[in-house]
């Protein structure tokens, strides 16, 4: 979609198959990020599928996160040309108590278009789920057809930090969910609490820099302007006048793996308080440790620009 508006080229070889799920009305992160994946060459988007938020704050949150995802699109003239789909409506449903008990696995068309793209990969292929919310709807692919499991990188936005985790927005919406795909064999790359927020800018960066990129910059700043806004009445956040773009750090890991940044940890099983707890059946996976978080941004900055720049 914006290849020719580059004056370098990224190698097929290069380039990676990508699917979002993500709870874009939650919060104004999701769309920064979405808007970062979607003008990133090294990305084959091959769908961004609305996930739930919980229901404290809007009732049917997913649809809500519908309806911002093609606001998205509309304002950034791409309308029609990206794959959108609806996720999952709530968290996963334990009906036996237990360790996990009996969860039935939900069925739609988020799930379905990651169960479909991944089994379609070539041979040796991965795609790369970017998990920018609740994991309902990998959780519930990965139960209706295991064989993705070898098939997908799941890089995820959530969990508080190690050792002990704890508190976390992402982790709260769905802690079955997590604890599903933790205990799968799939690769995991987490990116905790400490780490995701550090894509860090302030509100006049974003003015100066964001808003003056068309139509898709005008209605990113304002989203965040009418986001401070509804949330002043909370004395610890957002911050008076700095925001905290999370969700881009999952953009920005598939992009550069940041080498060095990272630890194997055994996945833990996450008790209902959000605490991590020792399972020695799970196999390791990646927790991040640090980002370049100045770095995600300005790339996200240059290619806005690039792209929707005067």
């Amino acid at each position: 979609m914006f290849e020719e508006n580059y004056l370098f080229h990224v190698p097929e070889q290069k380039r990676i198959k990508v699917i979002l799920d993500s709870d874009v009305r939650n919060e104004v992160d999701d769309q920064f990020a979405i808007m970062h994946a979607l003008m990133t060459p090294k990305f084959d988007v091959r769908g961004v599928i609305a996930a739930h938020f919980g229901h404290d704050r809007i009732q049917n949150s997913m649809e809500a996160s519908y309806e911002e995802l093609k606001q998205v699109l509309r304002h950034a003239g791409l309308e029609g040309k990206v794959r959108i789909a609806k996720g999952s409506q709530r968290a996963l449903q334990v009906k036996e108590k237990g360790y996990f008990g009996d969860i039935p696995a939900y069925d739609n068309e988020g799930v379905r278009l990651i169960i479909d793209e991944a089994m379609d990969l070539a041979p040796g292929e991965k795609l790369y789920i970017g998990v920018l919310g609740p994991m309902t709807d990998i959780a519930s692919a990965l139960m209706l057809e295991p064989a993705i499991a070898s098939r997908i990188i799941i890089v995820w936005n959530g969990g508080n930090i190690y050792p002990n985790g704890g508190m976390e927005f992402n982790l709260v919406n769905d802690i079955t969910a997590a604890n599903i795909v933790l205990r799968s064999s799939a690769e995991i790359w987490q990116i905790p609490t400490k780490v995701y927020a550090k894509p860090r800018a302030g509100l006049a960066e974003l003015q100066l820099k964001v808003r003056p990129c068309g139509e898709i910059g005008r209605f990113l700043f304002d989203e965040v302007v009418s986001f401070f806004e509804e949330m002043k009445e909370y004395p610890g956040w957002p911050r008076a006048e700095s925001l905290d773009i999370c969700d881009l750090t999952v953009i920005g890991l598939m992009m550069e793996e940041h080498n060095y940044c990272y630890h194997w940890q055994q996945a833990p099983h996450i008790g209902e308080d959000m605490y991590y707890r020792e399972n020695h059946e799970n196999r390791p996976i990646r927790v991040y440790d640090d980002i370049d978080g100045r770095y995600i941004l300005e790339d996200f900055f240059s290619k806005l620009q690039i792209n929707y720049g005067k």
